[in-house]
């Protein structure tokens, strides 16, 4: 069996059996294994090598499952459910008995979501178990869009890849979890902060926790290339301050003429901030694998997707 598939009855058995593999979502893809199976748990943040205080995601099939994995739902997580399930929101609730403490970082909250990709809904509506699937990625580094990305970091310990085609969203999961019902931002992602506050209103900002992270995506570094990474303001003048490096440039819509830059990767010609930020990984992917001395991005507009982008783009600078 060839590493990257689309057949679902071969993801089914491997997962039956335990194992893990690579899986398409809207957003990225993940590494996907049974979320009562210590084995596939521990294989997950083994492959990933992910702490295990960083809680993984489990994906149900409906939000007539949420009630399987979670108690005490405040009204405010159902409104949001209910406007965008399937879709790229995680809720963090207070988890069911069932749900492993290996799941949920030790925490007795469980972050949970309904996804939105035809192979992973039809998945999972063929299984007797919700999927845990954090980004099919060594902990760290650039998050996967595509099939392709995933076998790269994983070909010699993955049984399969099962390929969606790239990922529409192409950024993660937003993450909200609640203190006395009212909704708290734990993670920026593929859903704008301005959506969900049109339906539960003011949400309360906490993106980072490096010691005791409350949910996935909260820690400093991360979705980082392996080449250095600066994000700047104004590329040109950066530019000029470094001699003789090979650069690659990441921008938004308009192109950098300078015979300094070896690589440039443009995400939307038409400034379109959804476009943009579903090029995101795949752009940093690329020019991770030109050789360079350096990347320099881009801050964009920070407002609606664009934080969302500056989020993943700061944390991919810092050291």
């Amino acid at each position: 069996m060839s590493l990257i598939n689309n057949l679902i009855q071969n993801a089914i058995s491997l997962l039956n059996q335990d194992q893990i593999i690579g899986i398409p979502t809207e957003t990225v893809y993940g590494l996907a294994g049974n979320i009562y199976s210590s084995k596939a748990i521990q294989s997950i943040f083994s492959m990933k090598q992910r702490p295990f205080f960083n809680p993984l995601i489990v994906h149900i099939k409906s939000v007539n499952d949420l009630s399987e994995i979670a108690r005490d739902i405040p009204e405010k997580a159902l409104l949001l459910a209910a406007a965008f399930w399937p879709g790229p929101l995680t809720l963090v609730l207070k988890k069911q008995t069932a749900i492993p403490d290996l799941v949920t970082g030790g925490k007795d909250t469980v972050a949970v979501r309904v996804p939105n990709h035809p192979l992973i809904l039809a998945l999972l509506n063929q299984l007797e178990y919700p999927l845990a699937a954090p980004s099919a990625n060594p902990f760290g580094c650039i998050s996967p869009t595509e099939a392709r990305h995933v076998a790269g970091y994983f070909k010699d310990l993955l049984p399969m890849v099962l390929d969606g085609g790239a990922c529409g969203r192409g950024i993660e999961s937003t993450i909200i979890g609640f203190e006395n019902e009212e909704p708290v931002l734990y993670r920026l992602g593929s859903l704008a902060l301005e959506d969900i506050e049109a339906v539960v209103g003011t949400v309360k900002i906490i993106t980072h926790d490096d010691i005791a992270p409350a949910a996935p995506g909260m820690l400093s570094r991360h979705y980082a290339p392996l080449t250095t990474t600066v994000l700047t303001t104004d590329v040109p003048e950066l530019l000029d301050t470094f001699l003789g490096k090979k650069i690659g440039v990441l921008v938004f819509q308009n192109e950098i003429c300078n015979p300094k830059i070896v690589e440039q990767e443009i995400l939307s010609h038409t400034g379109n901030l959804p476009e943009a930020a579903s090029k995101l990984y795949a752009a940093l992917h690329r020019l991770d694998k030109c050789n360079l001395d350096l990347i320099i991005a881009e801050r964009f507009p920070d407002v609606g997707l664009g934080k969302t982008i500056n989020d993943r783009l700061q944390r991919a600078t810092k050291k």
